[in-house]
């Protein structure tokens, strides 16, 4: 624009030369005019026709100028519009792009979501069958142990019946023989048996009348006693007095099992559980032994081992020491019961306090004996015997 600019002045330079040329050599034309016989124009006429011809030019350049400007703006704007359109269609692109990526991470994530549910259910399928599997195991287990322990029972029971059968024979044998003694004897003894007997059965209708007297002799004793005892009783129950209300327990809080308490505290609470657990374990092993010493006298009284008649001596013996196992292990399993109930008492913050009077027991006396539940005085029948 700005050569053209500069084209147009040097132009109008020119033409504005060329005029003062023409007005510079007026005066010699005038001359020739004077001279020649034909009209020429005048300067006024030449003047005017060169200026609306300069004229007609600069409005025509002006128009080239201006067209030009319009073309070059046209083109400006239709370079913008390309450049706009490309810069679109680039945006358009490019999120169309990231549309497309987003897309494909969605999906990836779905996908990788969707592989982590079925790597889960994949798991908890293996782990159901898994523990499917231990069920099915511990079931054959267990049904193996039944079936062991039904033939080892019918084993002993076999051994048994045998040993039973040999002892039944044995006895048999036995008695024929002291039939054969007795009836051999009965003979030669039978006037002695007769004196006997009539002496026997004189002593024993006097021993009858004598257990008779002295049974209604120790009835009316009985009855005598059993009225001053109510008569006693009744007193004493008038007299006793009323047991006041047992004292609160402050409880803290539940820490594996053990409620603690302001007398008690948690380390003391877990030292006597243990003491307890262990004197459990110790009981149950002596109840089981002494049980099972029991069934064996039993089992070698029913083989004929031991005999429980005149003749044998061992039968009274046997029957004591029986008799004293089966005690043992019923105070033993007694105890077993009270070691219960003492864990209960500390899971639920009640251990080591008086069933009676609610006080709290010494610890010394509960480390000695750990499932008590009165204290001295009270088993002695002082404090808090109501």
């Amino acid at each position: 624009m700005v050569s053209k600019s500069k084209a147009s002045s040097k132009k109008s330079k020119k033409s504005g030369s060329k005029k003062k040329s023409t007005k510079k050599s007026g005066p010699k034309k005038k001359s020739t005019k004077k001279s020649g016989s034909k009209k020429k124009p005048s300067k006024k006429q030449t003047g005017t026709k060169a200026q609306t011809a300069l004229k007609k030019k600069l409005e025509l350049k002006k128009k080239l100028d201006l067209k030009k400007k319009l073309e070059l703006k046209k083109k400006l704007e239709l370079k913008k519009k390309l450049e706009l359109k490309k810069k679109l269609e680039l945006k358009k692109k490019l999120e169309f792009k990231k549309k497309l990526e987003l897309k494909k991470k969605l999906e990836l994530k779905k996908k990788l979501e969707l592989k982590k549910k079925l790597e889960l259910k994949k798991k908890l399928e293996l782990k159901k069958k898994l523990e499917l599997k231990k069920k099915l195991d511990l079931k054959k287990n267990l049904e193996k142990k039944a079936r062991e322990a039904a033939v080892k029972a019918l084993k002993r029971q076999r051994e048994i019946e045998k040993r039973a059968a040999v002892a039944a024979k044995a006895l048999l044998l036995k008695e024929k023989k002291k039939e054969a003694i007795r009836v051999a004897k009965e003979r030669a003894k039978l006037k002695a048996d007769q004196i006997a007997e009539r002496l026997a059965l004189r002593a024993a209708k006097e021993k009858e009348k004598l257990a008779i007297k002295a049974a209604r002799e120790a009835e009316k004793a009985a009855k005598l006693a059993a009225r001053e005892a109510e008569r006693l009783a009744e007193i004493e129950a008038n007299r006793k007095p009323v047991a006041p209300p047992k004292p609160p327990i402050i409880k803290g809080v539940m820490q594996d099992g053990i409620t603690p308490t302001k007398e008690f505290n948690f380390e003391f609470l877990l030292s006597q559980r243990e003491m307890l657990h262990a004197e459990r374990r110790n009981l149950l092993g002596q109840a089981d032994r002494l049980e099972s010493e029991a069934n064996a006298i039993v089992e070698n009284s029913e083989m004929g081992d031991v005999q429980f008649d005149d003749e044998g001596g061992e039968g009274d013996t046997m029957v004591v020491e029986r008799e004293r196992d089966l005690t043992l292990s019923a105070s033993a399993r007694q105890t077993v019961e009270e070691i219960d109930d003492a864990l209960k008492r500390i899971e639920t913050g009640d251990y080591g306090y008086s069933g009676r009077s609610g006080l709290p027991i010494p610890r010394e006396r509960l480390k000695a004996l750990p499932w008590t539940t009165e204290l001295v005085q009270e088993r002695a029948g002082g404090i808090g015997s109501y």
